[in-house]
């Protein structure tokens, strides 16, 4: 008989109950050892009591707390819950989810699961969970003092990138596009024995983003203030990063010898925002510097150190490394390369890393002054060679000795973000189609960007979306890093939309194509020039504006048919002129009968091109006949004006 037939079988007469089977077992000694299986399944077996139960009395009540990183597999989750994998496997069964035990669970998904099993969750990233392993190793007297990590605020235009010129003797402003810093750089300089490493963050309005990444790395926040112009609005938002951070600041109060330099109405000013400067009771350096003749840098520098010692700054060299990625490019000939500013542990050439949605290994590694070194330690910002692809500026950097988990990370994060991609770019349906119609559909402007640095190409497209208004949208359709190439130009035209390129260069196949397709590529080094060039363009997109110029009046005296010619109409000009350019609207008791340009205009039986007030003359309306004694004609003029993008 088969197994899973019922118990019975068919006879000649009918179903006969099949004997039953001999009764192997056996009675339990009380003498005998429990066995290994048998301890097995009475674990089990307590653990599915409290989820049996939870189908009639809900889930069983909460008593421990797990911690889950991103990505974590049904292994690592049983583990974390002390049960077998199996039962968390039979628990994803019974939602209709087929896993294997090497399958990763979202968060929620996880969290689910162990609130089965009793437990709750909190969630932390593969790089804060790797960085709590290694704390918890590490023996607090590998401590050592560390630089410290100093980042340059402040406005556009007071002097940040001069300030840090002077203070490394080099000539970093007179390079920059339009004379303002546009992506963050970081070095490192030497002061009485001790090193200082600084960040320089752009001023304009639009890099925001940039100043705020800046003041979640630093240790110290040097606010440039020019003595001449005073508090200023990116000022204030420095002000605020800083604070966020909860980072000390320090004032330096720049080009203090100009003539309209006021040091004290800038205290003024910074003691209204909550900053009161020491020497006026008050608790922030403020120090009166010049980057122009060098006045008081070793005065800010001093105070640096000192700051840096109450502070009390240390790390730990000897442990793996882990860092903020700065900033990030591709190199033409280095390929994919990040700026890392490692914040603890020592990175050194051949370390495996992950950061963010990238996986790679150390190939090189060069420091701010064009230096290949082998090894760089806590503090010190360095170009990191050996990238798969390039990274998201602010991203986390971990060096990992579990190189398996790190891309089975890397994996999941890709996973993740193509999943987000896909449920942004939802195709449009018929019917969202013909509503968009019938509401009138707001114009589109779409862009491909490519920038120099991730951190520009981020702010960019962020400051170009934000122009969008009711009326234009803008839409970055693709914002990357690195030179236009003729991908780009073939979605651009495909899309129908331009090309802008922020500091790269386009290669010669890119521009045959964009020749050829008719794309317009726009090449750009100021932020501030790009953003009015695209203004101008979203004006562009709308229909023209004409506004009505009136010109003069006339009125009609009498009407008279002149053959070949038809009606014309006796006037005199009562107000302003009339030209041949003009368009005119015959008016008959107040109101518009038609309007259309100029037929003829004539003095007697010559021709004129303009008759002024006080004068008779005979006009015709073209395509029109039909003039009465007693109308009025008024004249005008159409100008096209810019569409308001409001």
């Amino acid at each position: 008989m088969h197994p899973t037939s019922p118990r019975g079988q068919m006879g000649a007469v009918g179903l006969v109950p099949a004997p039953a089977p001999p009764d192997t077992r056996r009675a339990p000694s009380r003498g005998r050892p429990q066995q290994p299986r048998d301890r097995e399944r009475e674990h089990d077996e307590k653990l599915l009591r409290p989820v049996r139960r939870e189908r009639d009395q809900g889930p069983p009540p909460i008593n421990r707390d797990i911690t889950i990183s991103e990505g974590v597999t049904v292994k690592e989750l049983s583990e974390k819950l002390d049960v077998r994998a199996n039962l968390v496997i039979k628990k994803l069964l019974d939602r209709g989810i087929f896993a294997t035990i090497n399958q990763t669970l979202d968060a929620q998904l996880a969290t689910e699961m162990a609130r089965e099993f009793g437990a709750s969750t909190s969630t932390v990233t593969f790089e804060e969970e790797a960085m709590w392993e290694v704390e918890l190793a590490e023996d607090t007297k590998d401590l050592i003092r560390r630089p410290p990590v100093v980042t340059i605020m402040g406005h556009v235009d007071h002097g940040k990138t001069s300030l840090l010129d002077a203070i490394r003797e080099a000539n970093v402003a007179g390079r920059e596009a339009g004379g303002i810093t546009q992506h963050i750089g970081a070095y490192h300089i030497e002061k009485n024995g001790q090193k200082i490493v600084f960040i320089d963050t752009p001023g304009h309005e639009a890099f925001t983003r940039m100043r705020s990444r800046g003041a979640k790395v630093t240790d110290v926040v040097v606010l440039v203030v020019a003595a001449d112009d005073g508090v200023m609005p990116q000022t204030l938002e420095a002000i605020d990063h800083a604070r966020a951070a909860k980072v000390p600041i320090i004032v330096a109060i720049n080009k203090i010898d100009k003539v309209d330099a006021q040091p004290d109405r800038i205290k003024q000013q910074l003691s209204d925002r909550g900053l009161l400067a020491e020497d006026w009771g008050g608790d922030v350096v403020m120090t009166p510097v010049s980057a122009r003749t060098r006045e008081g840098l070793d005065t800010l520098l001093e105070m640096i150190l000192l700051v840096a010692e109450i502070r009390d700054l240390k790390a730990n060299s000897a442990r793996p490394a882990m860092g903020s990625v700065i900033e990030s490019k591709l190199d033409r000939g280095r390929g994919p390369v990040a700026t890392v500013l490692v914040r603890n542990g020592t990175l050194r050439v051949g370390d495996f890393f992950i950061c963010g949605q990238v996986f790679g290994k150390v190939r090189a590694m060069i420091n701010d002054r064009g230096e290949q070194i082998r090894e760089a330690g806590p503090s010190m910002p360095v170009e990191v060679l050996g990238l798969e692809s390039l990274p998201d500026a602010g991203d986390e950097f971990q060096v990992v000795t579990d190189t398996t988990k790190a891309k089975q990370i890397v994996l999941y994060r890709e996973e993740k973000t193509r999943e987000e991609a896909r449920s942004k770019n939802k195709r449009l349906t018929l019917e969202q189609f013909q509503k968009k119609m019938a509401a009138g559909e707001t114009k589109e402007l779409p862009i491909i960007l490519k920038a120099d640095v991730a951190g520009s190409a981020e702010v960019l497209s962020d400051s170009l979306q934000k122009l969008s208004t009711e009326k234009v949208r803008v839409n970055v359709l693709r914002a990357g890093v690195g030179t236009i190439n003729e991908g780009d130009v073939l979605l651009a035209s495909a899309s129908e939309g331009i090309v802008i390129g922020f500091n790269v260069k386009i290669d010669r196949k890119a521009e045959a194509t964009a020749e050829h397709e008719k794309v317009d590529v726009r090449m750009h080094s100021i932020i501030y020039n790009l953003t009015d060039e695209i203004k101008k363009a979203m004006a562009g997109l709308l229909a023209p504006v004409f506004r009505e110029i009136p010109r003069g009046k006339a009125e009609v005296r009498a009407t008279f048919r002149v053959s070949k010619v038809g009606m014309v109409a006796g006037c005199m000009i009562t107000d302003g002129y009339i030209n041949r350019e003009c368009q005119l609207r015959l008016m008959r008791d107040g109101v518009a009968v038609h309007t259309g340009k100029v037929g003829s205009l004539r003095r007697f039986k010559d021709d004129v091109s303009e008759v002024r007030v006080g004068m008779e003359c005979g006009i015709t309306i073209d395509n029109f006949g039909d003039t009465r004694a007693g109308d009025l004609i008024e004249a005008f003029v159409l100008e096209k004006i810019a569409a308001d993008l409001g």
